[in-house]
């Protein structure tokens, strides 16, 4: 048996593994099913899902970008409204990748189709890709809305193209699989809002998206590096205004160990049925 995918492995012969291209035809149908699904889901209801976040955003930039900003005057060199824009930006990514799978895993638990989907020939991996995947849709389609809403209050030009896309990319694999996690353990619809409102939110406003770290005093300045979204929205920063408080590769190995972490975790829950099967 596969410690990854959790099922029986066809039988070799001794002379290395066959590829089976019908067996991974089914894995890519398997998987786009699963995408699509998530993309319809949160498509039919943009209004709750997508459109919230523009909204949000623009009164940010109303109220902390022109009122309050004007005000505290330029951070690091840079106008504070332009300041605000990657943390802004990852703010709606992280919510939007971590809600789309938390609650769509989690409905699937309470109408109980995910069983189906447990004792079909599909891998573990596979499904769980497929509801990443869909985070990760939802969490970059609503990033890239809101960094148009920012255009238009803000005059910023990317800076590096790469890091800031990577940056994007990465940010929304890994609160997808953490609204994974909260879902195969979530009892009741109450539960998953439970982590957003108490751990996300707390730790998205202090991983330096209003401000920079180095105007705080320590010890404050030296536990906000515990903050593992702090190195997100830093790098992010690096990627659009070129100016960050954490080394770039620094950062980028903070989350993608995060993300191994997660993911391992992630499939060893669906291996054991943790949540699911009880």
């Amino acid at each position: 048996m596969s410690p990854i995918t959790g099922r029986n492995e066809p039988i070799t012969g001794g002379k290395g593994p066959i590829i089976d291209h019908n067996r991974w035809r089914r894995y890519q149908i398997t998987f786009a099913t699963l995408f699509s699904k998530e993309v319809v889901r949160f498509s039919r209801i943009w209004v709750q899902t997508i459109l919230p976040s523009a909204i949000t955003t623009t009164l940010y930039f109303v109220i902390f970008g022109r009122l309050i900003g004007d005000r505290i005057g330029p951070m690091e060199g840079i106008p504070y409204i332009d300041f605000i824009v990657p943390g802004l930006v990852l703010m709606a990514v992280i919510t939007n990748a971590y809600s789309n799978v938390v609650s769509s895993f989690y409905s699937s638990k309470f109408s109980r189709y995910i069983e189906e989907l447990l004792v079909s020939p599909a891998p573990n991996w596979v499904i769980l890709a497929g509801y990443v995947a869909g985070g990760v849709a939802r969490g970059l389609t609503v990033g890239i809305l809101v960094m148009i809403v920012a255009a238009l209050f803000t005059s910023f030009s990317i800076h590096n193209v790469a890091v800031t896309l990577l940056i994007l990319l990465l940010t929304a694999i890994l609160f997808a699989l953490g609204g994974f996690i909260n879902a195969v353990f979530a009892n009741s619809f109450d539960d998953i809002s439970i982590v957003p409102t108490f751990v996300l939110a707390p730790l998205t406003y202090l991983g330096g998206v209003f401000y920079s770290i180095d105007l705080l005093p320590q010890p404050w300045q030296t536990l906000s590096l515990v903050n593992p979204i702090l190195y997100m929205i830093n790098a992010f920063r690096y990627g659009l205004l070129g100016v960050s408080d954490i080394p770039i590769g620094y950062a980028f190995l903070i989350i993608a160990t995060f993300i191994a972490v997660l993911g391992y975790y992630s499939l060893s829950l669906l291996r054991r049925g943790i949540g699911i099967k009880q």
